[in-house]
């Protein structure tokens, strides 16, 4: 039987893995296919996808766009998108660069809880890749300031930190259809983040295709939730483990497998859109 990881990052974004790494470890893991999923960003995918040619692992184009609905941060992942394409490139950068005045944003507020982190420690671990907060949570335990990543996320830049800034640029309507105008399938990540799974019938309405129900964080009874949602609404079904390589050690490629016939389905999903 064949198995997909469909949620990896690489240094692209705020991952640790170069493609390279990214391949040899999903091979090492057993798997026949992955979805690379950089934040806001494809620079790794062209690369990911050759070397992946070359040893004989299947790499998914994917994107996990940054949305905001309401003052509440939402991810929807992008599948099989064209990648190459002038305008959606020219678009990534555009929420690149709102990604590196998010980073300004929340390191200001951190500086006034008495934190004197620099912005510009944040860019020397991101290394001019696409920005988050897992760069800026390993800028501050690199620094000093705190002994974990996740003291940095529970403390001061969780979405309810007293740190956190959203600023993004998509609301999910046009990030939903970000994806689809590049010719991709978009699938809710990790839903149960929302805590309110009213706005996943307002996404589906919006032109959402997926849900993301298979994640290292979802309890069995949110599985079997999601799943039925999925079944009711006639949505598509994915999974991943989310790794973020060495960054969260405890999250490995491969972790989290779903079965082959979901890529599948998500293949026949894009010819539908043809």
């Amino acid at each position: 039987m064949r198995f997909a990881d469909l949620h990896l990052h690489t240094i692209f974004s705020d991952g640790t893995y170069t493609p390279v790494e990214l391949v040899s470890k999903a091979l090492d893991a057993g798997l026949s296919c992955v979805a690379l999923t950089d934040h806001d960003t494809v620079d790794a995918l062209e690369e990911t996808i050759s070397i992946g040619n070359d040893r004989g692992l299947e790499v998914l184009p994917g994107i996990e766009l940054s949305a905001e609905y309401e003052s509440q941060e939402v991810h929807v992942l992008g599948y099989l998108v064209d990648y190459r394409s002038p305008p959606f490139l020219k678009q990534l950068e555009i929420l690149k660069e709102n990604r590196v005045k998010r980073v300004y944003k929340i390191v200001e507020k951190l500086n006034k809880l008495g934190i004197g982190l620099n912005a510009q420690d944040v860019f020397n671990i991101s290394e001019g890749a696409t920005p988050g907060r897992l760069h800026i949570a390993r800028a501050l335990v690199k620094s000093g300031f705190v002994k974990s990543i996740f003291e940095v996320f529970n403390r001061y830049i969780g979405d309810r930190g007293p740190a956190y800034s959203l600023g993004f640029r998509f609301s999910p309507k046009e990030a939903i259809k970000f994806i689809r105008d590049a010719g991709g399938v978009p699938v809710l990540a990790h839903p149960y983040v929302l805590h309110n799974d009213e706005l996943i019938l307002e996404f589906i309405r919006l032109g959402l295709m997926g849900l993301e129900a298979y994640y290292p964080e979802h309890s069995q009874g949110e599985v079997n939730f999601y799943l039925n949602l999925a079944k009711e609404h006639n949505l598509l079904v994915t999974g991943g483990s989310d790794c973020h390589g060495k960054a969260k050690p405890e999250v490995r490629i491969g972790s989290l497998k779903i079965p082959y016939e979901l890529v599948e389905k998500l293949k026949e999903a894009k010819e539908g859109l043809k």
